[in-house]
């Protein structure tokens, strides 16, 4: 009976460990299975078999277009069977991805966030207008309150406007236009009553806590 014990380190490794060893047993046992229509019924017993695994998915779009896909991945392609979608590819699926592009980023004015860059991009692509200007103006007026919101202290609108002009190289100057940011201390007034009334309703979370609730 010792003798007959398996141990994980003797065994062969689980390509998809989150279905367990039963299910890898049984996709060997369709693999080694030489007639066709056996082969085909026991495929379609192991796909039932997943799906009850994960009944929570029965509703998510493809779902059975997966369990198909995992169950070829699982038999390392070896599974020859007729499947109702088309089969996946070793080479593609061994595929290394491409590589991600990393946010730009701008450590000389880092307190603008790299969705300002992303916002004077979408600008730039606006057709010239009324509605260019008043964007790049809307943009102007954020990166004040953030440079406010990071130095604590007033600036001029023409601090802004070069840093506008050189985060977007050049393209956006709004020096030359007829126009004045918002106040600073507009500004500063709605993010201090943004953060008042944040901190009552944390206030408010805490004076509740204990309280019975009926």
């Amino acid at each position: 009976m010792i003798e007959e014990l398996e141990y994980n380190t003797e065994r062969d490794r689980l390509i998809i460990p989150e279905y367990g060893r039963h299910i890898q047993k049984m996709i060997d046992h369709a693999i080694a299975t030489e007639d066709d229509e056996e082969r085909n019924k026991i495929a379609k017993a192991i796909i039932g078999v997943m799906g009850n695994l994960n009944p929570h998915l029965r509703d998510v779009s493809d779902f059975q277009h997966k369990l198909w896909d995992q169950l070829f991945i699982m038999s390392d392609f070896k599974l020859d069977v007729e499947s109702p979608y088309p089969k996946p590819s070793k080479e593609v699926l061994q595929e290394r991805p491409d590589a991600l592009e990393y946010p730009q980023n701008f450590p000389k004015y880092r307190f603008y966030g790299n969705n300002i860059k992303r916002m004077i991009d979408a600008a730039l692509k606006f057709e010239e207008g009324d509605l260019k200007t008043a964007l790049e103006f809307n943009i102007a007026n954020h990166m004040k309150k953030s440079y406010l919101n990071w130095n604590k202290d007033t600036v001029e609108d023409k601090v802004i406007y070069k840093h506008l002009y050189e985060l977007s190289d050049g393209k956006i100057n709004l020096a030359e236009e007829e126009g004045e940011l918002t106040q600073a201390e507009s500004l500063m007034r709605s993010t201090k009553r943004y953060s008042k009334a944040t901190t009552s309703k944390k206030n408010q979370r805490n004076n509740n806590r204990g309280r019975k609730r009926y």
